[in-house]
């Protein structure tokens, strides 16, 4: 996500290095190739000038106080202008109604489906609610399917009306069924349409009108880039929605949506689909976004997503069995499992602060873990409990029943070994040590 992007502002601030003040000289090289990397990440050209203006216009004869360089000077100009550009701060949701209705809308092929599944379960997981889907895509073949399906993988009920082939009548008739039975959210799914599509547009117009939603989301595909700037723009004026999910922002985009998206159409953005899971839908941080495209990593976000997992109850024996020097496999693959639910492995790396850069070019599977886990299930529930009592012969078993190399299996008892040293030292450890969970919880929680 943004790589390249972050690699063309990382060379243009190594213009100021060893210079000892920003001049009128060495700022337009630099924010000419700022300019640059904003046009290359599918910036339009009108709002990279206009951004790269508001940069050169800030650091213009900034005197260098506090040993701070000019180049580090230039990377926190350019971070605070990055997050004025993509909003400034997050955006909730509005879920006040009884029930909330929200109203997703889309161009064919965006996403907009899977997101509403996705959002109903962050509703239902992170807030508490008891949502409801609504298939109002009567076109698309297997669209209703589809959402059934996605409703039972998260345990949200789906209406629909398989022979109604008018999605107003079925929108009306959805929220109905939720005040009846107790539902506090209502989401619609609608058909996938062109904005060019009069009649569609008018459809889902009528569907805005008869339900009179709090919330209209409208969901585009982030590696459709300044097309999904201008798509959203023709939405906007259309169905003058509250704001957009950008999807896909996992994949090889270049950026140009996420950074530019706010600025045209005047709406947030609320969410973002960093991944296929249904876990896999974030609320939009611009602060934590420009921290990411400028190599700084989201330390925040990371802590978030850990304390997601994070159960008091199961720390604390985990705790005591540390103390005991009692940590076995069985704790080991729990572990596993808890960091599998934090996402993709991958993005969960680029978030910690320096190593973006590293894992960049590396090829980091999500089934990084299948390996160890099917050495894991391969021993026996004594070993698992036991792991001291695993010798040369328990190891060649464990490998022919994993299908793994005698060396793989050493080398997990090896890693596992050292992982028992380091957590028993951080259970048992200074103050110091303490002291730093404390602060990044406590930062997680800003």
């Amino acid at each position: 996500m943004f790589e390249s992007l972050s690699d063309r502002l990382e060379r243009s601030f190594k213009i100021l290095k060893g210079q000892g003040r920003i001049t009128e000289i060495n700022i337009a090289e630099t924010t000419k190739e700022i300019r640059k990397a904003l046009i290359d990440a599918d910036v339009s050209y009108n709002i990279a000038k206009e951004f790269t203006n508001s940069v050169k216009e800030k650091a213009i004869g900034m005197n260098v106080i506090n040993a701070v360089s000019p180049n580090q000077l230039m990377v926190k100009i350019t971070y605070d202008e990055l997050i004025a550009l993509m909003g400034s701060q997050a955006v909730d949701i509005n879920l006040k109604g009884s029930p909330a209705i929200i109203l997703m809308a889309g161009l064919q092929g965006s996403g907009k489906t899977t997101h509403s599944a996705k959002l109903a379960n962050l509703l239902k997981t992170k807030r508490g609610k008891k949502p409801l889907l609504v298939a109002c895509d009567v076109y698309r073949p297997a669209a209703i399917d589809q959402l059934q399906v996605l409703g039972q993988q998260i345990g949200v009920e789906v209406y629909s009306e398989p022979e109604n082939k008018k999605p107003v009548e079925i929108a009306k008739n959805a929220v109905r069924h939720a005040k009846e039975y107790g539902y506090d959210v209502v989401i619609i799914d609608t058909a996938g349409r062109l904005a060019v599509d009069e009649e569609m547009m008018n459809e889902i117009g009528n569907i805005k009108e008869a339900v009179n939603p709090q919330e209209i989301l409208f969901v585009v595909d982030a590696m459709t880039g300044q097309d999904a700037v201008n798509t959203a723009k023709a939405f906007n004026d259309k169905l003058n929605f509250d704001g957009v999910i950008l999807t896909k922002l996992d994949g090889d985009t270049r950026g140009g949506a996420a950074l530019t998206i706010r600025k045209v159409t005047e709406k947030p953005i609320k969410f973002v689909g960093m991944g296929e899971k249904m876990e896999a839908l974030d609320v939009f941080h611009p602060d934590r976004m420009a921290e990411r495209i400028l190599g700084m990593g989201d330390i925040r976000s990371f802590v978030e997503r850990a304390q997601e997992q994070f159960d008091d109850e199961e720390a604390a024996k985990l705790s005591k069995k540390l103390a005991k020097n009692q940590f076995d496999f069985n704790d080991f693959n729990q572990q596993i499992q808890q960091i599998k639910k934090m996402g993709n492995v991958k993005d969960l790396m680029g978030m910690i602060p320096g190593m973006g850069k590293i894992i960049r070019n590396m090829d980091i599977d999500d089934d990084v873990f299948k390996s160890v886990e099917v050495m894991i299930q391969s021993m026996t529930p004594e070993e698992r409990a036991n792991p001291d009592i695993i010798n040369g012969s328990r190891r060649k078993r464990i490998a022919n029943g994993s299908g793994r190399d005698i060396q793989d299996v050493n080398r997990l008892i090896k890693q596992f070994d050292d992982i028992r040293k380091v957590m028993k030292a951080v259970n048992n450890g200074s103050g110091k040590t303490k002291g730093m969970m404390r602060a990044m919880k406590a930062r997680g929680r800003r």
